[in-house]
């Protein structure tokens, strides 16, 4: 009888392992194993010396096509993948998208030794446009993505046709606001550290103001499962470089170079400060405020047209795609 237990017991157990695998999976290091919505593809390319691969996916208008393209770029929790619902509308509407993932995220190559920029990040997506042989698009970018997008504009003004920020970061220089700096080591082992509950409780507090949908489980599970599986040291190193490049290249001070037609929209919700975790209570209570940061920021850019979202936050496109592709596609 005693077996019988000690096997039914250990079998209780194994079930619980696999459902929480089930329910946390991981993925390699480019992260295969993950599903991505559309086909995904690849351009081999070399920079500072190294064979690189950059995963994107383009996809062609379903419905009647208008001759533009629109590139989108993820932020620095999410991928390409997370723009799915976005593509699927705008091709709809007849634009060819192009959605890669960053050299050092997702699906694209983890590089060791890299020197990561805004400027070097821009420039590589450049080079994929040239080889599928776009030569204007419009940019528009989450997050992360908002601050590369901008810098892609400065940089590349006559191939941006438009450019479009969904709550961008960068819109505040947190270090000069009192967010002390933190060496890539320290940040290497807080990458470390990286759990699906660890993402979702910050998204929950940042991102969605305290209101969780389950829809959201699958890009957490997405990024965990990226910094959970076999390559999960050069995921943290290159997340922790990419993080020192957020806090030390400011794009702020440069909105006003702006010279491409610009769109912002803005969840006014949001409260996105990285390393606000860092700083005191004080400095940390003052930052993220994009109700305003939006406004400032529409200010800053010649011209900028200012699309607020009341009560939405950090990522109105997935928290209400419907109002925001409404707005989206009525703005483009």
């Amino acid at each position: 009888m005693n077996l019988v237990r000690l096997c039914l017991s250990a079998a209780l157990v194994g079930l619980s392992t696999l459902a929480l695998a089930d329910t946390h999976p991981t993925y390699g290091p480019q992260l295969e194993g993950f599903a991505y919505p559309f086909e995904q593809k690849r351009f081999d390319f070399t920079s500072q010396g190294k064979t690189l691969s950059m995963a994107y996916m383009d996809v062609a208008p379903t419905g009647d096509a208008n001759g533009r393209t629109v590139v989108l770029l993820h932020g620095k929790n999410f991928c390409g993948a997370t723009w799915e619902a976005t593509i699927k509308v705008l091709t709809e509407a007849g634009y060819r998208v192009v959605a890669p993932d960053q050299i050092g995220f997702c699906a694209s190559t983890k590089p060791e030794g890299y020197q990561f920029s805004l400027n070097q990040l821009a420039d590589n997506t450049h080079r994929l446009l040239a080889s599928l042989g776009i030569d204007k698009a419009t940019i528009m970018g989450h997050s992360m993505g908002g601050m590369l997008a901008a810098r892609y504009a400065l940089s590349f003004p006559e191939a941006s046709e438009k450019l479009v920020l969904v709550n961008p970061i960068g819109l505040e220089d947190w270090k000069a606001k009192g967010v002390p700096y933190a060496t890539i080591d320290q940040l290497y082992q807080g990458e470390l550290k990286t759990s699906f509950e660890r993402i979702k409780a910050y998204q929950l507090k940042f991102y969605y103001n305290g209101q969780w949908k389950p829809e959201y489980d699958r890009w957490v599970a997405m990024s965990a499962g990226l910094a959970a599986g076999p390559g999960k040291q050069i995921v943290a190193w290159n997340q922790a470089q990419t993080s020192d490049m957020i806090f030390t290249q400011p794009v702020v001070y440069e909105f006003g170079n702006i010279r491409v037609p610009t769109l912002l929209f803005i969840g006014t919700d949001d409260k996105t400060a990285p390393g606000a975790n860092r700083a005191s209570k004080e400095v940390a209570q003052s930052l993220g405020n994009y109700a305003e940061l939006g406004k400032q920021t529409a200010k800053a850019i010649p011209g900028a047209r200012l699309i607020e979202f009341k009560g939405l936050g950090h990522s109105p496109q997935v928290e209400a795609p419907d109002e925001f592709h409404k707005a989206l596609l009525g703005a483009l």
